[in-house]
């Protein structure tokens, strides 16, 4: 089984940075990846990035802002995000798996609880 952990959410106002951190027990998994999810919106792809972390995806709206990276000696996967805006404001999730569509959530076996990011304008 596996477990992941997020942390490193909070409050920040436009223009800030904040980096967020997922922790996996277990098994490392051949995609990790972040998600987000706004109130009264679906859970949207944010970045992944690949087993070796040669390989990493953006969604659009976060490109040339965020950075994902992952730390295999010990299995964690952070998202540098920096030049956060309002529309940044999302519950964050970690997801890990091997998916065919590493955007589709539902690819994913495992998430962890998520961590609020809240960013004020």
């Amino acid at each position: 089984q596996v477990q992941l952990v997020e942390s490193g959410g909070g409050s920040v106002q436009a223009g800030g940075s904040l980096r967020l951190s997922c922790a996996a027990s277990g098994r490392t998994l051949s995609i990790m990846a972040w998600f987000r999810q706004a109130p009264g919106k679906e859970r949207e792809f944010v970045a992944g990035i690949s087993r070796s972390g040669a390989g990493t995806f953006y969604t659009d709206s976060v490109k040339s802002r965020f950075t994902i990276s992952r730390d295999n000696a010990n299995n964690t996967v952070y998202v540098q995000m920096n030049r956060l805006k309002f529309e940044d404001t999302a519950v964050y999730y970690c997801a890990a798996g091997t998916p065919v569509i590493p955007s589709r959530a539902s690819d994913y076996d495992y998430w962890g609880q998520g961590t609020q990011v809240t960013v004020s304008s």
